[in-house]
């Protein structure tokens, strides 16, 4: 049976801008009353100092545009994204586009007919053959379900795949007009832009070096469905987001991550890399918290909320990426992501000598 490796990862990201710029040069205008005071507080302590955006608000306010101008937009920045992200996610895995049997395409940000997989697959040689799936509107962890089923089909057909998630928050901000709460504010003081690949190919138990995707898990609290949305609106996508979320991982994330160890053989203490989706730095700190984690295991979430904001989907594969590029790589990585549902996902991988 084939054993899913992880190959090549490449990741593009727009122009960016610092967060002390984001918020003098636009955001400062942008709220009024109590409200700026309180977002002023937000942006200051939000983990973040840098962040990238296909549409810059400094240079192009995109906050009273309809949807559907920001959805033709939408198409016209995330195809070059996209084809920049797959170029080194190919090249680092020594593979053609034509070489894919299934290309799967994760974004909530964006939707147009025919869609990026179609797109992408016709500008860079996609075979005829290659299959396709998109996922869209699950949101930030939607990465580890697109890994799980471009992994299962790597295992069942034998054949490489690839997956890309590729987001662009920066063309949902929401009119000045609008009611913005505290969780509106924190949504606009954390996104940001930016396009991951990954390419996976077909090994064996004892052939293929590299990272063995050994399996995904997830669990979702029904009962907290309205805690996390995402609602299509006149003017954009509207962030809606319960200050509980913190509260709800707290009682699954353990769980979860002790399960799927415990089916590998392996405990919390064995694992030397974490890749944790940074929702925000309370989100960090309740996952530290959880799974006792030492003061440093999650230094490259921060690193990467610092650096490039929460940019949805593509945010775990981003800390991925730098934990592979550690001096001493790990041996075992779990990936952590959450998102609406409430839907916790994990993933762990092993490292192949």
């Amino acid at each position: 049976m084939a054993v899913p490796l992880i190959a090549g990862l490449g990741a593009a990201h727009p122009p960016g801008a610092a967060q002390d710029e984001l918020w003098t040069g636009y955001f400062a205008k942008h709220f009024s009353g109590p409200t700026r005071a309180l977002a002023e507080r937000i942006f200051a302590n939000s983990g973040v100092s840098h962040r990238q955006a296909a549409v810059n608000p400094l240079l192009e306010d995109v906050s009273d545009w309809p949807t559907d101008r920001r959805m033709r937009r939408y198409q016209v920045e995330a195809l070059p994204l996209g084809k920049e992200a797959i170029g080194r996610a190919l090249t680092a895995a020594g593979l053609a586009a034509g070489d894919l049997g299934l290309f799967v395409v994760c974004s909530c940000t964006g939707y147009a007919t025919p869609g990026l997989d179609i797109l992408l697959a016709r500008d860079l040689g996609m075979a005829p053959d290659c299959q396709r799936m998109f996922v869209g509107h699950m949101g930030c962890y939607a990465a580890l379900p697109g890994l799980g089923a471009a992994g299962d089909f790597v295992t069942a057909r034998g054949r490489p795949a690839l997956l890309l998630c590729a987001e662009l928050t920066s063309l949902h901000i929401q009119p000045s007009s609008a009611r913005m709460d505290t969780q509106q504010i924190i949504s606009h003081a954390l996104f940001s832009d930016a396009a991951v690949a990954t390419v996976l190919v077909p090994g064996t138990d004892t052939t293929g070096r590299g990272y063995a995707l050994r399996e995904v898990a997830s669990v979702t609290d029904t009962s907290t469905a309205d805690h996390m949305t995402w609602d299509v609106t006149d003017t954009g996508f509207r962030m809606g987001l319960s200050p509980k979320v913190p509260q709800v991982l707290s009682a699954h994330v353990r769980g979860l991550v002790d399960g799927l160890l415990a089916r590998h053989g392996t405990t919390v203490a064995e694992v030397d890399g974490w890749a944790v989706h940074p929702g925000g730095p309370r989100i960090l700190n309740v996952v530290e918290r959880e799974l006792a984690l030492p003061d440093d295991a999650l230094a490259a979430s921060r690193a990467v909320l610092d650096a490039h904001g929460n940019c949805s989907s593509p945010t775990v594969l981003l800390i991925l990426e730098r934990l592979l590029g550690a001096a001493v790589p790990p041996r075992w990585i779990v990936l952590l992501a959450f998102g609406p549902g409430l839907t916790l996902y994990a993933a762990l991988l092993e490292r192949r000598s």
